[in-house]
Formats: structure tokens, C-alpha cells, sequence
């Protein structure tokens, strides 16, 4: 079963036109939500469901996408949809807003807007016991071509092109500089460097999606490992000298990195930072620690009222 449109319709009835606007130009926007099977409490929590809405409605208004919802309807929506789907394991969820008019031509304004919501199970997106990572030759796409900030879904060929060079030259994942040379991102996970006793992380003028995983990790280091952030610009050689690395996002939760251009991360295996971060964040999302319990929202009534 998937939400389209304010229905809750059976999946194999969600489809769209093959001359749908946001098929043919890449003209939508989406998010991914990751959702978190408790075995013990019998319970999915969805990991900070409220500022993944936020967000996507911050991507609407960029391209010009008008949504007839509030974040509180999503979120109802959300919910309501991984109960009739019966799902008791990890899921994901992916809200899509496009444009949906059937038409050749392209641009933004006075078109037809359209909202689709699937969940479907998932598993880890990449390793996350350590990556073999490769600096792309695609350079990340400018914020003055196509609005970083955004989950904009044909920027995504951005990602894809970065994502299949590192594959078929033998690394698990790309990072990505941008067009100055500094280093941006992974081909869709944020990224940060601990060194000299600090956590460094790309600012947002880098051509870098403001990822709620990487805001998580950030309060993380701060509050629970007392690691001192800072946002500057990184230099592609600082990736070689590096205590750890760690790529992080919805789809890739934490994952540290052991290795970027057959050069050895610190000793070339995950690091104590990487580690305490990792097993602090699978525990808040999975909801065993309650200090973060407003992260999580629970999808089955009869746990929520326990809490």
C-alpha cells in the first residue's frame, strides 16, 4: 500500500504517466525516512520524522511545488501508512512532490503538483564497518545550477554518475569535491573528519545538503562526547591525513571510512570516534535511549502509551 495524493491506495494502483513533467525533467523533490525496528518492544520508530518534513517543504518552495499538507498531516500520514502496511523491520520511507502535468516544456510555474508516499523494507544502504572510498572526478553540482540545499531529484544524476565511477574502479563509495576543490560530500551522505581532537565538517557554502543525519552526528559529538564541530572549508590532501573519516546519512546511517584512495585512514580500520558514534546513534533510533525519545516517533499505539 502506498499514499498518493490523500489516498491510501494498493501499491500496484500508484503509478504515473510516462510523459508525467517530473519523470521526464527530474522537476520533484523527496526525502528518505528511515524507520527502526525495536525487537523488544515489538515497535517501529520513525528517526526524526518532523525535520525530514521540514525539509521537504523547504525543497517545495525552491522548485516551486505547492503541497495542500501541513507537517503534521505528513507525519499522520507516515504513520498511518507503515501500520496498514504491516510492516514489524527496519523500513524506509520515500515522499516524492513533483510536478505532474503531462506536457513537453520545461520549466517551474503553473504546472500541476503531485504527492506520492511509499515504505518498503531496507537494510543498510552501504557498509557501515568500513569503507573503501575514491575522490571522484565528477565535481559536486554547483548551488547556482541546481540548489544543493534541496533534495531536487534529478540532481541526483550528480550522485550517480560519482557512485558508478567509485564502483567500477573498485572503491565502495565517491566523496565529492566541489568546483573550488574542497571537499563536499560523498555521492549522497554528508562527511566529517576527526583530527587533532575535532570533529571538521564542510560548511553549507560547500555545496553540501543540510543532512538532519549530519546535524544528529553533530549533537552527538558535542553533547555525548564532549568533540568540539567546527564547519570550515577541507582540503582533498586533508582526507589523507586524517585521524577518521565517517560519511553519514539517512540512507547511510554512520559509515565510517578505513580507507580513500588506497591510502589508510589513521590505522586503516574503524576508529573509536566512528565507533561511539555508530552505537550512540543505532541505540537512539531504535528508541533505547530515552534522553532522545523526541527523535523517535513510534508507530504502534499500544507501545506509544507506554512511554
Amino acid at each position: 500500500m502506498l499514499y498518493m495524493n490523500g489516498e491510501y491506495i494498493p501499491a500496484e494502483r500508484g503509478y504515473i504517466s510516462v510523459r508525467t513533467h517530473g519523470f521526464a525533467y527530474g522537476t520533484g523533490v523527496f526525502e528518505g525516512i528511515r524507520g527502526y525496528w525495536n525487537t523488544d518492544q515489538k515497535q517501529i520508530y520513525l528517526f526524526r520524522l518532523r525535520e525530514h518534513y521540514e525539509r521537504l517543504l523547504r525543497s517545495c518552495k525552491i522548485m516551486r511545488i505547492s503541497l495542500p499538507y501541513t507537517v503534521e498531516s505528513l507525519i499522520e500520514s507516515s504513520v498511518e501508512l507503515v501500520r496498514r502496511n504491516e510492516q514489524h523491520q527496519d523500513v524506509y520511507l520515500r515522499p516524492v512532490a513533483y510536478k505532474a502535468d503531462e506536457i513537453i516544456g520545461v520549466r517551474l510555474h503553473g504546472l500541476k503538483d503531485d504527492y506520492i508516499l511509499t515504505s518498503e523494507p531496507m537494510g543498510n544502504y552501504v557498509e557501515i564497518g568500513g569503507l573503501r572510498c575514491g575522490v571522484s572526478s565528477w565535481r559536486r553540482i554547483d548551488d547556482n545550477a541546481i540548489p544543493a540545499r534541496a533534495k531536487i531529484c534529478g540532481s541526483y544524476v550528480n550522485a550517480a554518475f560519482a557512485k558508478t565511477e567509485a564502483i567500477q574502479n573498485g572503491f565502495d563509495e565517491a566523496i565529492m569535491l566541489n568546483h573550488e576543490g574542497h571537499v563536499s560530500e560523498g555521492s549522497a551522505e554528508n562527511i566529517f573528519l576527526f583530527q587533532n581532537g575535532e570533529l571538521i565538517t564542510p560548511a553549507p557554502s560547500e555545496n553540501i545538503l543540510l543532512g538532519i543525519t549530519r546535524d544528529t552526528v553533530m549533537q552527538l559529538a558535542k553533547n555525548e562526547l564532549g568533540i568540539n564541530v567546527r564547519e570550515r572549508q577541507i582540503d582533498r590532501t586533508e582526507l589523507y591525513t586524517a585521524d577518521e573519516i565517517l560519511l553519514c546519512g539517512t540512507g547511510a546511517q554512520i559509515a565510517p571510512v578505513v580507507e580513500v584512495d588506497h591510502n589508510p585512514v589513521g590505522t586503516g580500520a574503524v576508529g573509536p570516534i566512528g565507533q561511539k558514534l555508530q552505537d550512540l546513534y543505532f541505540d537512539i533510533v531504535r528508541g533505547r535511549n530515552s534522553k532522545y525519545q523526541d527523535w523517535c516517533t513510534p508507530v504502534y499505539a499500544e507501545v506509544a502509551s507506554q512511554r
